[in-house]
């Protein structure tokens, strides 16, 4: 199976943080973002991994080190995550692995994603009692354990979770969605995210959830995410023993 890391995007919103930097280049303890996702992936034994770049490419390249593929996307600044995994649609035929570059999570996570026994499946942190959704995150509609729908236009009391923006599909999915991908840049949605094509999809074919089950994970957008991710979840993700899931049982959420 390939990965695809969606680095493209400058991330103007962490420029407090990063500077000039892209935000996939923030720097967690001793790893930037990027490097700490490339590391998860090969340490899941998924070897074959592209990065999309954009802005400051060279330094994402230089990051990124050895052994890692990159496709440029020249129109960064006027496209969006979905325009950006449409341009590696050649390369994912077989079945892939999509993971936005922003965020920071337990290697738990991927394991159970790659492993459930489903081809097309997200990671999605359910909601709790005391969950409050804003306008900004990517919220999810689940029944059965599938997704049937997912924007960040979701009401806040109608959403059964926030997607993680870890994603995979098999070879029959793929196709799917990459037809889905074309019918909507077809149509001018350059700048839509990614999930607008899980949107999408969804009312094609089966998607999947797989939830976080507690395990640490955090995207990061603003300062306040950086400085969280840096004192709360990164010691969190340290501290978090991933053997322990081996003694809950994977299962999907069903609402």
């Amino acid at each position: 199976m390939r990965a695809i890391i969606l680095a493209a995007g400058r991330g103007g919103r962490l420029a407090g943080v990063t500077g000039s930097h892209p935000k996939c280049l923030a720097r967690l303890g001793t790893r930037t973002l990027l490097e700490r996702q490339i590391h998860a992936l090969r340490d899941s034994g998924i070897r074959d991994i592209t990065v999309v770049t954009g802005y400051r490419a060279a330094a994402v390249r230089q990051v990124s080190g050895s052994g890692v593929d990159f496709v440029h996307n020249e129109r960064y600044a006027s496209t969006n995550s979905l325009y950006s995994l449409w341009l590696v649609r050649s390369m994912v035929a077989d079945g892939f692995i999509v993971l936005n570059c922003d965020v920071l999570f337990h290697r738990q996570l991927l394991v159970d994603l790659l492993t459930a026994r489903y081809e097309d499946a997200l990671l999605m942190a359910a909601r709790s009692d005391d969950t409050r959704y804003t306008d900004e995150e990517m919220k999810v509609r689940v029944r059965a354990g599938r997704v049937i729908d997912i924007a960040k236009t979701i009401a806040p009391e109608d959403a059964d979770g926030e997607n993680i923006g870890i994603a995979k599909f098999g070879a029959a999915g793929a196709e799917v969605l990459d037809e889905e991908m074309t019918r909507l840049v077809a149509e001018g949605q350059i700048r839509s995210w990614l999930p607008a094509g899980f949107a999408a999809f969804c009312h094609r074919r089966p998607l999947h959830v797989v939830e976080s089950r507690g395990f640490p994970w955090i995207e990061i957008d603003f300062p306040e995410d950086y400085w969280r991710a840096c004192t709360e979840v990164l010691p969190a993700i340290d501290v978090a023993p991933s053997a322990a899931a081996a003694a809950v049982p994977r299962r999907p959420v069903h609402v």
